[in-house]
């Protein structure tokens, strides 16, 4: 993409004065939430949370990470229970996206999911 195309836009819009009178003009910034993770954390965290992760949605996902746990090192016949509890899991995670408006069943989701769970496992 040619970047003056895009500068000469936005400079066009200055020039109109389509950036004056935005909400929250001449105030500071709030303090940055993710201040206390690591630099190569933050983004991640704020992808997480712009796309419905949440503390709620955290929370279920470590104890969906812990039954996953719990289920390799389970036997046989304590797998079924654990497994369902897993899949109860996975239904309530699912119904609190979709609350938010994210759709679970996308490949592009599911991977995306995967490699960000990857990131902090």
């Amino acid at each position: 993409m040619n970047w003056q195309i895009v500068e000469n836009l936005i400079k066009k819009a200055q020039d109109d004065g389509e950036f004056d009178n935005l909400p929250g003009a001449g105030k500071p910034l709030a303090p940055d939430e993710f201040a206390h993770y690591p630099k190569d954390i933050r983004m991640v965290m704020r992808i997480l949370k712009n796309s419905g992760h949440d503390a709620e949605a955290q929370f279920i996902k470590e104890e969906m990470n812990e039954l996953q746990s719990q289920i390799k090192r389970a036997l046989k016949d304590e797998k079924t229970d654990l497994e369902k509890q897993y899949n109860k899991k996975l239904v309530q995670m699912n119904q609190l996206l979709s609350k938010k408006g994210i759709q679970t069943n996308s490949s592009v989701f599911k991977q995306y999911h995967s490699q960000i769970s990857n990131k902090f496992n």
